[in-house]
């Protein structure tokens, strides 16, 4: 074959495979318009919240946990510090929502270096009930969430999560953040769970207390920097899945810019580089760039016009991810495509930055991914 076959060849491949991912969690994310009622039989639930500063849209996400249409849940929230700038305003909404049990847990519980794990664990051990959802502050819950989460429970399932899906952006880079979360990461998380690789999210975790405490308890997460990679690899090693919801739950962005962008999505692909490496590696062929420039090179060996080659190539790609957007009813406004564009561009040199350093920052915590191989 030439090297024009080849290129024409990868670009059908992988154009395809884009189409075929994105169709799978369009018909995953059916978009909402009647809420799940609780069941008759519900069991009781304990809510872990884990709190630190104050997120944009945290009144919103974080009175979304007391507005749930759940006969018995508690909610628990963790703070790593009694001075964390968000307890006042947690204090405000459990005295505004007296009918809900809730409590405040301060301090934290050394597990590994990852702060967030050292800070739900004080919630776990106090958790009153056998199902468990641990759930990041940032999330933002419609009124039949818990039910949701019990819904995609089945016998031969470990662990229930939901990927994060970027909301309420304010300004171009929080844009380019939500085609990060939805269309690229959710999709992913969607098309690697229909082939049975299902992925742990440590945004949502629906646990059952009792199969987490014979597997060695919350501690067990400590084995990997990443509490999600470790709950993975715990529920696959004692033949369960990991499951996700029909249609995932919001995060509402705010105003985001390009540094913070780049931050978070470094610090998640040196994570998944070193938890995940086999799974790690073809992320450099994600994203439209690629095929684009594959097509345009084979269209030109080919005599036609590779500018025409490329923006079909671009066509096909972006209008996947558009036909997802609208059928899940994520975000999608005139500007995503020009999102999509930008975040397909900044995926190689994520991949290339995940290689050049082994350390980050998170929440103000220095972090080293080099301590996940030490554990």
């Amino acid at each position: 074959m030439t090297v024009a076959q080849c290129a024409a060849g990868f670009c059908f491949i992988f154009t395809g495979v884009q189409i075929v991912s994105t169709t799978i969690a369009r018909f995953r994310c059916p978009a909402r318009t009647t809420p799940l009622p609780a069941p008759a039989d519900a069991p009781p639930i304990s809510l872990v919240r884990t709190v630190c500063g104050l997120d944009n849209y945290a009144e919103e996400t974080l009175a979304s946990g007391f507005h749930l249409d759940y006969p018995n849940y508690e909610l628990l929230f963790c703070a790593a510090r009694a001075d964390d700038p968000v307890l006042p305003l947690v204090k405000r909404l459990m005295a505004a929502n007296p009918m809900i049990p809730s409590r405040i847990l301060i301090g934290d519980d050394w597990i590994n270096a990852n702060p967030k794990l050292n800070n739900v664990a004080k919630g776990w051990d106090a958790a009153a009930h056998d199902w468990v959802v641990m759930a990041d502050s940032n999330v933002l819950m419609p009124p039949d969430y818990l039910q949701r989460l019990m819904a995609a429970w089945s016998l031969d399932t470990g662990l229930v999560c939901s990927t994060p899906i970027g909301s309420h952006p304010d300004g171009f880079w929080a844009e380019v953040e939500c085609s990060f979360l939805n269309a690229l990461q959710a999709r992913w998380q969607y098309a690697a769970e229909a082939i049975g690789l299902g992925f742990a999210q440590g945004k949502t975790m629906l646990w059952r207390k009792s199969m987490l405490e014979a597997a060695g308890g919350i501690r067990a997460l400590g084995a990997e920097i990443a509490e999600d990679a470790a709950a993975t690899k715990l529920v696959r090693r004692h033949g369960l899945r990991v499951k996700l919801v029909d249609s995932p739950f919001q995060q509402p962005l705010g105003r985001r810019l390009l540094p913070e962008i780049w931050s978070r999505q470094t610090r998640w692909a040196r994570l998944r580089r070193v938890t995940f490496p086999l799974f790690f590696m073809p992320e450099i062929l994600s994203g439209s760039l690629w095929s684009i420039l594959a097509g345009a090179y084979a269209a030109s060996v080919g005599g036609f016009d590779p500018l025409l080659a490329a923006l079909l190539v671009m066509a096909l790609w972006f209008a996947a991810e558009a036909q997802l957007a609208l059928a899940a009813g994520w975000r999608l406004a005139w500007v995503s495509p020009l999102a999509w564009l930008v975040r397909d561009l900044m995926l190689p040199a994520l991949f290339v930055s995940a290689w050049a350093a082994d350390d980050f920052v998170w929440r103000g915590n220095a972090m080293d991914v080099k301590e996940s191989k030490e554990a």
